[in-house]
């Protein structure tokens, strides 16, 4: 009898997966995951490749939130961590592989926008939302009904540091060198270069505009050009590693301009592997311990020193734990785990008390909040200004 069961249970196996086919990425996720005592929240990350500190920091504010709110509905909040492998081609399949074999009810990830974009389309044919926390380049999120994030993006960052070098650092001519292989290093540039010649009326006070690939470790021609030029301010969005590296390169040189960035600059292996190279650097980020925006601030800050004494958390750490507790709110206020309910709530997010600051979610799922001017000083990041969103 329990060869024939096992036989005929063989069949109805094989039966369904024909039944199925390889359709079964696109299908909607409505009947996730989660079930009896247990609800999925997938986390897409890059834990190894050229983004893995990026993606260790934002995986450290999501395990910190499960800690404090591991359950909702009465049921445990179960973590299920992908590696991307900071591949374009694997983001998308580690989303495939949480929306169909594990089956989550929504998605955390991921660090760096050239990682998001590519889940983009697993993510909205299965319908399953995803909560960026840090990716900021506008395409994560456009004509993508189920991708929200809950930071700010590139437009708005990119005319932040426009303003800053021209109205504080009293640039007139700029060059900008850009990661060329990476979607967010790309739109930046393009943001901060338009909004710089709107500031200046001068469509050529952006001098030079140089080129570098991902993984690339000698800057010396680019830079060479660049110091040609003779600009006032270098804007040099990129990749830590990258970044760190052009700015030591570039004090080799003899340029002695001010280099600034973006948000991707904000951890500890920018400072180690430029080291002095990058004092007075510059860049713009999302968060502050020197001031705690709201109560959940204080309650984060409290608990990550806890855990971390002597440590201070990254921005993308805490935009990572207000992704899992905006998603937990969802689930709670859809008082179920089905990912399109999920995803309505999501939509209607206004005002929610993150640790990153007030979120409110905007008509295409991104959130309107202020930026955060820092500067590396003494080896370490400190908090300059705070520039309010529009």
């Amino acid at each position: 009898m329990k060869k024939k069961a096992s036989i005929l249970l063989s069949g109805i196996i094989a039966t369904s997966m024909l039944l199925s086919g390889c359709g079964n990425a696109t299908a909607p996720a409505s009947s996730s995951s989660s079930s009896g005592d247990t609800i999925k929240i997938g986390v897409l990350e890059p834990m190894t490749g050229a983004y893995a500190a990026g993606g260790a920091i934002e995986v450290e504010g999501i395990k910190l939130a499960n800690e404090l709110y591991p359950e909702v509905l009465g049921k445990k909040i179960e973590l299920v961590t992908v590696d991307n492998k900071s591949d374009k081609v694997e983001s998308a399949n580690a989303a495939s592989r949480l929306v169909d074999k594990e089956k989550v009810s929504a998605i955390i990830g991921s660090y760096s926008s050239s990682m998001s974009m590519p889940a983009g389309d697993v993510i909205k044919k299965a319908k399953v939302p995803a909560v960026a926390p840090s990716a900021t380049n506008p395409l994560v999120t456009q004509d993508n009904d189920y991708y929200f994030r809950v930071c700010f993006i590139d437009p708005f960052q990119g005319q932040v540091m426009a303003n800053y070098a021209y109205n504080k650092l009293n640039a007139k001519k700029v060059a900008i060198i850009q990661e060329v292989s990476n979607d967010y290093s790309v739109g930046l540039a393009k943001f901060f270069s338009d909004s710089f010649k709107k500031l200046t009326g001068d469509d050529k006070s952006v001098l030079a505009l140089v080129n570098y690939n991902t993984g690339d470790q000698d800057f010396t021609a680019q830079l060479t050009n660049i110091k040609a030029t003779n600009p006032d301010v270098i804007f040099a969005p990129g990749n830590f590693t990258e970044s760190a590296l052009i700015m030591k390169q570039a004090r080799q040189l003899g340029i002695t301009v001010p280099i600034i960035g973006g948000d991707t600059w904000e951890v500890n292996e920018f400072l180690q592997i430029g080291g002095s190279a990058v004092e007075g650097a510059i860049f713009s980020t999302f968060f502050t311990t020197e001031k705690p925006m709201t109560k959940e601030s204080e309650k984060f800050l409290a608990e990550y020193a806890k855990r971390n004494p002597g440590k201070e958390p990254a921005a993308a750490t805490a935009l990572a734990y207000d992704s899992y507790i905006v998603i937990r709110d969802a689930i709670e206020k859809a008082g179920s785990a089905d990912p399109a309910k999920i995803r309505d709530q999501l939509a209607k997010t206004k005002d929610f008390q993150g640790a990153a600051g007030v979120i409110t979610l905007d008509e295409n799922r991104n959130a309107v909040k202020d930026a955060v001017i820092k500067e590396v000083k003494n080896g370490k990041f400190v908090f300059l200004d705070m520039v309010g969103a529009k």
